[in-house]
C-alpha cells in the first residue's frame, strides 16, 4: 500500500460515499449554520437603527421599506425610548434564536463526523475482508494498523476541521455582506488586504502539507516495529535482543517525536504572524475610513461603527481560518493514507462466482495449473493433479517445494494464473465463495488462537453450537481433559493468540474446531511436524478420528504420518515428479525412497 502525501480529487471520490450515507446530517448541519449565521448578521445589522437612534444629528430614522418590519420590528413612528425597546427586542430573539441554532448546529456537526467516521472505519474492514489474500503478503501490517489506527484519527480530526470551516465560514460570508451593504468601496479594500495575507501564508503552508506526511510515514514506521516487537517478544528475549530491539524502537520515536515537533513548529508560526500582520494593516483601514469617508460624510456614525463592529468579529474568523487550513495542511495526509486503503482499483480480489458447491462426490482436478505469488516468478509449474473424494491424499517435497502453496489454491485463497482447478467437474471461479469454504476445514501447525474462551475458539467455524457438541468434539480430539484441569473449563480465556496452551494442546483445540464444523475435504498442512513424540501421538489419534471418511489432502514432513495414504504426490520446484501408492513408490526407488531412506536412518541413529 502506497503512502500519499496529499489527496487528490480522486481521494475525495474515494471517500464521497460515506459523506453521501449521511448527507441529510451533513446537509442540516449546513442548513442551521447558515441560519445561525444570518441570525448573527440580522443582530449586528440592527445596530444601525439602534445607534441612529441615540446618535444627534442623524436625521430620520433608519428605515427598511417594508412596513411590518418597520412598524412592529423597528418601532418606526414611536418614541426613542420605544423604539429602543422593539430594537432590543429583536436582537435579544435573534440572539437566542441564534445560541439555539449554534447549539444544534454543534451537536449536528458531531454527529455527522462521528457516523462518517463510522462508516469509514466499516468500509476498511469490509475491504480488508474482500481483499485477496496476495494483498496481505505484499502490505506490511504495521502500515495497515497505522491506517486503521493513527490516520483514522488524523482524518477525524481532518473532518472535524472541514464542519468548523462549514459553520465558522458561514458565519465570515455574513459579516462580509453585512459589510458590502454598507460600503461595497472598504469591503473591497478589506478583502483585498486578506488575499494579499492568504497568499503571503500559502507557502508556509504548503510546508505544513509536506511536513504532514513526514508525519504520516514516521508514525506507519513506529506502528510496524511495535506491533513487531510485540509478536516477537519471546524470539527477543530468547536471543536475547532487547537492546537491540530498544534502539531501533527509540529511532522510529524519535522520528516520530521529530516531525511532530517539526509539524508544530511550522503550524505555531501562522497564527501570531497573521495577527501581527492583520493588526497592522487594521491601523491603516481605520485611518483610511475616517480620513476619506468619516470626514468627508460618505457614511454615518452609526453605519461606521457598525462595519467596524463586523469587522472586528469577522478577523477573529480570518485568523481561525488560517489555522485551520494549516491544520488541514497537517492532517490531510491521513485521508490520503485512508483513502488509498479503501481504493479497490489498485488491489487484488477473487471474483465470486454463481453456483453453490454441493458435497464432493468425484473430487478436485488441478488441469496445467500454473500459479506464482509474482507473475515473474511461479511456484507451481503446469500441474496435473487429481484429489479423489474420500481419500487421502498427501503431498511430499523438500521445502519451497509448493505443497503449502498448492493446499492454499484448494480453498481459492488464491487463483491458478494459468489452468483450471476443476470441483467435481466446476471451475471454482464459478463457485460461491461461501459454499466452498463451508465445505472445506483447514488444521495447519501455525493454528491461530483467539483471545476468547475455550468454547468460543473451538466454536469459531460454527457459531451457535451447543455445549454438547463443543464437548463431545473436544473428547474427540483428545482435549477434553486439559480443558477440564483448567480454572474455569470451556470458559477458560485462552488470552493473546492463545500463548497460555502448549503446541500439542493448540493443535487438539484446533481438530475439534474442525471436527464441530464437519467438512467434506480436510487440508491438513504439517499438523504434527513442531510436535513432541507424546502430543504428536495424541494429536495423531485425533487427526485419525477427523479424517474418517473425508477427502484429505495432507501435507507431510513426517513420512510416518502418511504412511496409510492412498495416495502420494511428491513435489520437487513446483513440479509433480511422482504420485502413486506409498508402497509402489518406495518400490520405484526414486524421490520418496529417498526421503524415506533419510528420515529412517536420522530416526535410527
Amino acid at each position: 500500500m502506497s503512502t500519499q502525501t496529499a489527496p487528490s480529487r480522486v481521494d475525495f471520490e474515494v471517500l464521497l460515499p460515506s459523506f453521501r450515507k449521511y448527507w441529510y446530517f451533513v446537509g442540516a448541519t449546513a442548513l442551521l449554520s447558515f441560519l445561525a449565521s444570518l441570525l448573527e448578521g440580522f443582530s449586528i445589522g440592527m445596530l444601525i437603527p439602534f445607534l441612529q437612534t441615540f446618535t444627534e444629528g442623524e436625521g430620520s430614522p433608519f428605515t427598511t421599506g417594508i412596513t411590518w418590519i418597520d412598524t412592529y420590528v423597528l418601532g418606526v413612528g414611536a418614541s426613542r425610548l420605544t423604539q429602543m425597546y422593539y430594537i432590543c427586542g429583536a436582537i435579544l430573539v435573534a440572539t437566542w434564536l441564534r445560541a439555539l441554532f449554534a447549539y444544534r448546529t454543534a451537536i449536528l456537526a458531531t454527529v455527522s463526523r462521528s457516523r462518517i467516521v463510522e462508516d469509514l472505519r466499516m468500509r476498511l474492514v469490509d475491504q480488508l475482508l474482500s481483499v485477496n489474500l496476495s494483498f496481505y503478503s505484499k502490505t506490511r501490517s504495521g502500515q495497515i494498523l497505522n491506517s486503521i489506527i493513527t490516520e483514522i484519527a488524523r482524518t477525524t480530526t481532518a473532518l472535524g476541521i472541514f464542519f468548523t470551516v462549514v459553520t465558522r465560514g458561514s458565519l465570515l460570508l455574513v459579516y462580509l455582506g453585512l459589510m458590502f451593504w454598507i460600503s461595497w468601496e472598504l469591503t473591497l479594500f478589506v478583502l483585498g488586504l486578506l488575499v494579499v495575507l492568504s497568499l503571503g501564508l500559502t507557502s508556509l503552508i504548503q510546508r505544513v502539507r509536506e511536513q504532514g506526511s513526514v508525519v504520516t510515514e514516521a508514525s506507519g514506521t513506529f506502528t510496524e516495529r511495535i506491533s513487531e516487537f510485540i509478536a516477537a517478544i519471546r524470539t527477543v528475549v530468547a536471543y536475547n535482543r532487547q537492546e537491540f530491539e530498544r534502539n531501533r524502537l527509540e529511532t522510529s520515536v524519535n522520528d516520530l517525536a521529530e516531525s511532530v515537533v517539526e509539524t508544530t513548529r511550522r503550524t505555531s508560526i501562522i497564527r501570531p504572524l497573521s495577527e501581527a500582520i492583520i493588526g497592522t494593516l487594521l491601523v491603516v483601514f481605520i485611518v483610511i475610513t475616517v480620513q476619506f469617508f468619516v470626514v468627508s460624510g460618505d457614511l454615518g456614525i452609526a453605519f461606521v461603527l457598525t462595519f467596524l463592529f463586523a469587522l472586528f468579529r469577522a478577523l477573529p474568523i480570518v485568523h481561525e481560518m488560517n489555522g485551520l487550513r494549516s491544520n488541514w495542511a497537517e492532517n490531510r495526509a491521513g485521508l490520503a493514507n485512508v483513502a488509498a486503503l479503501l481504493r479497490r482499483e489498485d488491489k487484488p480480489y477473487l471474483a465470486d462466482g454463481t453456483q453453490s458447491a454441493g458435497p464432493l462426490r468425484d473430487g478436485i482436478t488441478f488441469d496445467h495449473v500454473t500459479f506464482g505469488y509474482r507473475s515473474d516468478d511461479p511456484i507451481l509449474k503446469n500441474i496435473d493433479l487429481h484429489i479423489q473424494a474420500g481419500k487421502m491424499t498427501a503431498l511430499v517435497g523438500s521445502s519451497g517445494a509448493g505443497k503449502s502453496t498448492l493446499a492454499d489454491l484448494v480453498p481459492r485463497f488464491y487463483d491458478p494464473d494459468e489452468g483450471r482447478i476443476l470441483y467435481d467437474g466446476v471451475d471454482l471461479r464459478d463457485l460461491v465463495q461461501h459454499s466452498l469454504r463451508e465445505r472445506i476445514a483447514v488444521v495447519s501447525q501455525h493454528t491461530f488462537i483467539f483471545n476468547d474462551t475455550v468454547a468460543a475458539n473451538i466454536a469459531y467455524g460454527r457459531p451457535g453450537a451447543s455445549p454438547e457438541d463443543i464437548r463431545r468434539v473436544a473428547k474427540e480430539a483428545n482435549a477434553l481433559d486439559f480443558i477440564e484441569d483448567m480454572e474455569s473449563g470451556f470458559e477458560t480465556s485462552l488470552g493473546d493468540k492463545g500463548l497460555r496452551l502448549s503446541g500439542g494442546q493448540r493443535q487438539r483445540i484446533a481438530i475439534a474446531r474442525a471436527l464441530l464444523k464437519d467438512p467434506d475435504i480436510l487440508i491438513l498442512d504439517e499438523a504434527t511436524s513442531a510436535l513432541d513424540s507424546v502430543s504428536e501421538q495424541l494429536v495423531q489419534q485425533s487427526l485419525d478420528r477427523l479424517m474418517e471418511g473425508r477427502t484429505v489432502l495432507a501435507i507431510a514432513h513426517r513420512l510416518s504420518t502418511i504412511q496409510n495414504a492412498d495416495w502420494v504426490v511428491v513435489l520437487e520446484d513446483g513440479e509433480v515428479v511422482e504420485e502413486g501408492p506409498y508402497s509402489e513408490l518406495l518400490a520405484r526407488n526414486g524421490h520418496l525412497s529417498t526421503y524415506h531412506d533419510i528420515q529412517f536412518q536420522l530416526a535410527g541413529s
